[in-house]
């Protein structure tokens, strides 16, 4: 890639700005039907849209006027107002459940056949014995080899009701005769803990990727792990993280908050305030806690961290956060789609917002990852813009500022050099992955034969597989040229062997080798 093209927007960027906090349960309108029938606005849309049904002259899919209709006026409103259509709906709220229905592997199709990379931990392909590599060529009867199939027609055979049963055929290297697998579909998790493991002696790690239906309880496994053996600090890593339900991250934060401390207040249209107080239930409230943050970390992530920069507990770390605080509630529409809907703002518990203006539109407001990029403030603590009209001060003394994102008490800067970026692009891209994948495919017996201390202690991205990379490369048209990042590259490919091997925790253990904000983790751990 060439140097002008110096700027990447971070893959889960787009996430940030797609997932609210998500506060109770669907709003129910069905006892208040004159909300809908009494307004004659409304009445002038219906019936304009029975107009084109009926009299207009040619054949018009109603359907899709009314979905840009919807779009064009969540548009006016603010950049988290957003339309979720019904062909979305069911794997947006999948994707925030913590767990789906399947048999539960992830899978490439490679010459039109479904190979599993991997069988996802705590699934029914894992118990049963399925491995990365791994050939499906029948579901029941189904074959799902040499034919045009969809991923999402692949997906519907392979999930179905929970407890009911799918005979899979498989091929696998090495045997001649094709296996047979019964596999009984059940829930299979959708993780939001990605790591959890001791960096030092005392200080722990634990790495969550969104906050879901099952982030909390995920949270607190990993921390009674982590303080079993030997934890006394934590280093919580929101970077990345866009965020999604309020409640898990309250959650979260109070157990490391004595009770009756203010954790976050919301307000409405109305003026109506509404304030969460931690409890005395907290199991981490005597010890030491930093908080990891990008500018990617959005919020329900802001929530935790502003809870506890604004109750002067614990370190936050990193770069300015997203600045999100306006409160979504996703409401049914009655067709199977949906819309998120803005209903009021948070503030944290000194009284600031953290929500960055949106006046100038939504694509200003989208580009500030560029304008923060241009500005210097990824790598200079003192290009961070603030406004003295914004300034609180915590009870401990310390000031703040609201007006967009959290700023860090610790500044750590972004490596911006332009291979590294395009190294990170490339990895969120699943760019990486492809290629480790081939690579695990030459030997799979080798590969999947290895233990965790075995592929630590092994080369496993020698010379030959970085050349095999950049011809790898090169055939998809995507020219690599590294020179002092070469070991970054090493790092990266074996991050990736490592998680389609032994999964995400794994991944995450290599990636945080020589991580700048890791780093300063631990030095700062070890000094106070």
């Amino acid at each position: 890639m060439k140097n002008k093209s110096k700027i990447y927007f971070p893959f889960l960027l787009g996430l940030a700005c797609a997932a609210g906090v998500l506060l109770g349960a669907m709003l129910d309108f069905s006892s208040n039907e004159t909300m809908f029938t009494s307004n004659p606005k409304k009445a002038k849309l219906s019936r304009l849209i029975d107009y084109i049904d009926y009299e207009y002259v040619d054949e018009v899919n109603t359907d899709s006027i009314v979905d840009v209709t919807v779009n064009r006026i969540l548009e006016n409103l603010d950049p988290h107002s957003v339309y979720i259509p019904k062909t979305e709906y069911a794997n947006v709220t999948e994707n925030m459940q913590g767990d789906f229905v399947g048999i539960g592997v992830s899978f490439y199709t490679v010459n039109d056949t479904i190979v599993v990379i991997q069988p996802l931990e705590g699934g029914p392909s894992e118990r049963i014995g399925i491995r990365g590599g791994d050939r499906i060529l029948y579901a029941n009867d189904a074959q799902l080899f040499n034919k045009n199939i969809t991923n999402d027609s692949l997906t519907s055979k392979l999930k179905g009701k929970e407890n009911t049963k799918v005979m899979l055929t498989i091929f696998r290297k090495g045997i001649k005769e094709l296996l047979k697998f019964d596999v009984t579909r059940a829930r299979v998790p959708l993780k939001s803990v990605d790591a959890a493991y001791m960096l030092t002696a005392d200080l722990g790690y634990i790495k969550i990727n969104r906050f879901s239906e099952t982030t909390y309880k995920e949270f607190k496994q990993s921390l009674n792990t982590l303080k079993s053996q030997g934890a006394k600090k934590i280093a919580l890593d929101l970077r990345d993280n866009p965020g999604g339900y309020l409640s898990e991250a309250i959650n979260m934060v109070d157990e490391f908050l004595e009770d009756g401390k203010l954790i976050l207040f919301t307000k409405n249209k109305k003026g109506a305030i509404e304030e969460t107080f931690s409890t005395s239930e907290g199991a981490f409230e005597n010890n030491e806690i930093f908080v990891l943050i990008n500018e990617n970390s959005a919020s329900a992530s802001e929530i935790v961290a502003g809870a506890f920069q604004d109750n002067d507990r614990g370190t936050i770390i990193g770069r300015r956060s997203y600045g999100k605080g306006l409160v979504q509630r996703e409401m049914e529409l009655g067709d199977g789609s949906a819309v998120r809907l803005t209903i009021a703002r948070y503030y944290t518990p000194t009284g600031r917002s953290i929500q960055k203006s949106y006046k100038e539109g939504n694509e200003s407001y989208f580009k500030d990852y560029t304008s923060r990029y241009k500005n210097g403030e990824l790598v200079y603590a003192d290009s961070i813009h603030v406004k003295d009209s914004l300034k609180y001060v915590t009870p401990g003394g310390k000031i703040v500022y609201g007006g967009g994102g959290i700023i860090p008490d610790v500044f750590v800067p972004k490596d911006i050099n332009f291979e590294s970026e395009n190294l990170s692009y490339l990895l969120r891209q699943g760019f990486l992955s492809k290629f480790v994948f081939e690579v695990l495919e030459k030997d799979r017996d080798y590969y999947n034969a290895l233990s965790w201390k075995e592929f630590q202690q092994e080369e496993m991205i020698t010379e030959k597989v970085v050349a095999d990379f950049f011809q790898f490369s090169r055939e998809l048209n995507i020219p690599m040229e590294i020179k002092e990042y070469r070991p970054l590259l090493k790092r990266y490919l074996k991050a990736s062997m490592a998680q389609q091997l032994f999964g995400n925790d794994k991944f995450q253990r290599i990636i945080n080798n020589d991580d700048r904000i890791i780093e300063k983790v631990i030095e700062l751990s070890q000094t106070n």
